[in-house]
């Protein structure tokens, strides 16, 4: 018998990627994200802004909130099932990870940042990343080498 394979979905992956350009990301790690009914279905239709957010881990109590991210509402949702669309949520992760979080970010100049919002399984996650500021410097060397990676690019396919 053959493998079933994954099953195509419609379902979108937002990246956040102003995040990368403006950060350089050590680690990651995915996190579920609580979500009430209708913003699950906003996040379906791919109605999320992950530009402006941050996470927060904290030790003391053990907890891990989503601050940042617009959610907007969903229009078929009824008036009173509506949630403020910048509401901090929760995030979902064990204790030794939000630990370590909280441990690791606590270092000046370190942040978490929201990488990318997906479905898996049914399941919202979120990707998220500890991440150090880039400077001005650092931006501009990025952009020389995606340039001339895109110049490289284009002499081999005039070649063959």
């Amino acid at each position: 018998m053959a493998k079933k394979g994954k099953k195509p979905t419609n379902e979108p992956e937002i990246v956040n990627r102003r995040a990368r350009h403006e950060y350089l990301v050590h680690d990651t790690l995915e996190v579920g994200i609580a979500l009430r009914g209708p913003e699950v279905k906003s996040v379906r239709e791919g109605k999320v802004s992950l530009g402006e957010g941050y996470v927060r881990a904290e030790a003391e109590p053990v907890a891990l909130t989503l601050h940042g991210v617009t959610i907007d509402a969903y229009g078929p949702a009824a008036g009173s099932a509506t949630h403020a669309s910048a509401r901090p949520r929760v995030l979902l992760a064990h204790k030794r990870e939000i630990l370590k979080l909280a441990k690791d970010s606590s270092s000046k100049g370190t942040t978490i940042i929201p990488l990318k919002i997906y479905f898996k399984n049914g399941r919202a996650k979120l990707l998220i990343g500890l991440a150090q500021g880039k400077g001005r410097f650092d931006k501009r060397e990025d952009l020389k080498k995606r340039d001339a990676a895109r110049d490289i690019q284009r002499a081999m396919s005039r070649r063959v």
